[in-house]
């Protein structure tokens, strides 16, 4: 049974480097179809941040999210701004979920009053990180050899996704996909990877989520990427016979549960990120293995939720 056969059978679908280039936030957007609305369902919008103050909301909600909710440990500057923030925010693509219907965020003197963010998501394309640092994903994980062996097909990294509580729902997490998918196809990506983490760093303590990723979704060898080997975990903790795959996936965080029903592999080893309290594992999923029922309800022409 594949991974994605598993997680339909079992699971729903439901989550730096200082940088020498630093571009403008209406270049980073350049793109057909991509400066307005990405998606709507009722007062939720999904589209991409137009300004540095949306990307510094995106950031303060990040902060929310994984600092005061979660166990990330925040650094002096983190703490003096409430703000999680990286070199790599100042190249990428900030997806952002906008509620027009809850009380607007209260803006500077003589500024209009903006719709709260409410969910995001940090895009970097290839062509933007081969000018800048890499991917942060190279932080923990060789990437290089993956796409060395794909010279011909165009990356994308996804990272920092992140809902307000109360958002945490199928339409949030719809607009989220719809607005990747959009961003997909305006240019025309061919592989999507990115980090997803599970909460805790003690990796015996996640030995059955680990040990099921490892034997039921560990990608071929043509996608296959290993954790850095001063960092990887083994994932392999458990023999195949002894997991128990409904409670392997009840242990897995809903954005990753989400991964592997739409068609994404996972890569060999995980790493610890003692920052944020999470064990990381890889996930990639190029566009031609996406399960043909999602790019079905989404639109092939990401049109399933335009505005």
């Amino acid at each position: 049974m594949s991974p994605r056969e598993i997680v339909s059978k079992f699971g729903p679908l439901v989550r730096g480097t200082a940088h020498a280039l630093k571009l403008p936030v209406g270049q980073r957007v350049a793109g057909p179809g991509l400066d307005g609305p990405l998606g709507r369902i009722g007062s939720l919008e999904a589209r991409l941040a137009r300004s540095e103050a949306e990307v510094r909301t995106a950031q303060a909600l990040r902060y929310r999210v994984f600092y005061e909710e979660m166990a990330a440990i925040a650094d002096a500057g983190g703490l003096a701004t409430r703000r999680d923030v990286d070199g790599f925010d100042a190249v990428c693509d900030h997806l952002l979920v906008l509620d027009h219907d809850a009380p607007p965020e209260a803006g500077r003197p003589f500024q209009k009053p903006r719709p709260p963010v409410v969910g995001t998501y940090r895009l970097l394309r290839q062509t933007v990180a081969d000018l800048a640092d890499g991917f942060y994903t190279a932080n923990e994980f060789d990437i290089q050899p993956l796409i060395s062996a794909h010279r011909k097909l165009n990356f994308l990294e996804l990272g920092r996704s992140c809902v307000l509580k109360p958002y945490r729902t199928k339409r949030t997490v719809e607009l989220l996909w719809a607005g990747i998918w959009s961003y997909v196809r305006a240019h025309r990506i061919d592989v999507m990877i990115g980090c997803a983490s599970i909460e805790g760093t003690d990796p015996e303590r996640l030995a059955l989520p680990l040990s099921f990723l490892h034997h039921n979704a560990r990608a071929p060898d043509a996608w296959r990427v290993s954790a850095l080997p001063e960092r990887r975990v083994e994932m392999n903790r458990m023999p195949a016979e002894a997991i128990d795959a409904r409670a392997a996936l009840a242990a897995l965080p809903p954005l990753l549960k989400g991964y592997l029903r739409v068609g994404a592999f996972i890569g060999d080893g995980a790493v610890v990120d003692h920052q944020f309290g999470t064990t990381d594992v890889l996930v990639v999923l190029p566009v031609s293995a996406i399960n043909p029922r999602y790019i079905t309800y989404y639109g092939a022409d990401a049109s399933r939720h335009a505005a």
